[in-house]
């Protein structure tokens, strides 16, 4: 007997000159949309960090000029002298209670604004973004304005009789969070509104039809879900509260001493550019050594 014939594969129809180079067109398409960002930040951002590289290794001569005749680490050796180590956690316990406090307002403003806004979602939106329409700086005298001796809190506590005398405020740690908090709360609620908007609400309601209470809900369902929106918004917060200056130095005062301030008086008042060079790199490789450790422990937390 002879056996049958195997039936034949079916044939694929042949694949077109345009089809086999769409993929290659696709990868060309996307690196010239690529180019513009990648020059940017090339020109704006990689330069720049390594012109200080270069000036970290150099010396500032009798003349007040940058010498790079005997390029050395001994910038590098002082910076980690000890003395600048509270000023280092100074600057960690700032960002730190910014970046908790961010997330813990604008996570429910994220949420209202995400379920609640309705037809204007977008108007809310600009409404947290206007206080980026004005200076920072304008910002944090405006906080001193309010908080002062005289200002606008104590005069009306004052006038109403709560207290006798005005109640110090600036020049106080406290004030000093509450302008970091005010100043990078944006940028905590900007992601965690985009994080909690593409949230499948079936999913919550899933929870809900299993006899989840609203708490616990929220705590497996709603949280885990949007956690990549919470990482997000506590590293846009911490890492520029980390390097800020500005809110320290007016709103605390002299006796107020992070690692941004001194970079910032050594390359304003002391003119040693090499020295605040090599101490601004330090500070940039400590934040990112502590930014991928975090995102590290963080994703296993989140993806398991």
């Amino acid at each position: 007997m002879t056996s049958a014939a195997a039936p034949a594969e079916p044939r694929q129809p042949a694949r077109t000159t345009a089809e086999a180079r769409a993929p290659l067109g696709e990868r060309a398409l996307g690196g010239v949309l690529l180019l513009p960002g990648v020059l940017w930040l090339a020109v704006f951002f990689l330069a720049p960090l390594g012109i200080m590289a270069v000036i970290s290794l150099g010396s500032v001569d009798a003349s007040s000029h940058i010498t790079l005749a005997d390029p050395s680490l001994r910038n590098y050796q002082q910076a980690l002298r000890p003395e600048y180590f509270p000023a280092f956690v100074h600057s960690l316990y700032y960002a730190s209670v910014t970046t908790v406090l961010s997330i813990a307002i604008g996570y429910p403003i994220a949420y209202w604004i995400s379920r609640y806004g309705g037809t204007h979602k977008v108007l809310l939106l600009i409404l947290v973004m206007l206080p980026f329409w004005t200076s920072y700086l304008i910002r944090t005298y405006a906080w001193m304005t309010i908080l002062g001796d005289n200002g606008i809190l104590n005069s009306v506590l004052v006038d109403a009789g709560v207290i006798d005398d005005p109640i110090p405020i600036v020049n106080t740690d406290f004030a000093v969070i509450l302008g970091m908090t005010y100043g990078f709360l944006p940028y905590a609620i900007l992601p965690l509104f985009v994080s909690i908007d593409r949230l499948d609400e079936s999913l919550v309601q899933a929870g809900r039809d299993l006899y989840a209470s609203g708490r616990a809900a929220f705590q497996h369902v709603t949280l885990p879900l949007t956690m990549p929106g919470v990482i997000a918004a506590a590293l846009l917060t911490f890492i520029p509260a980390l390097g800020d200056f500005v809110t320290p130095d007016l709103l605390g005062g002299a006796q107020t001493t992070t690692i941004a301030k001194i970079v910032q008086v050594i390359f304003t008042s002391g003119r040693d550019w090499p020295y605040g060079s090599a101490l601004g790199f330090l500070l940039m490789a400590v934040t990112l050594v502590g930014t991928l450790l975090a995102l590290r422990s963080l994703r296993r937390e989140v993806i398991g």
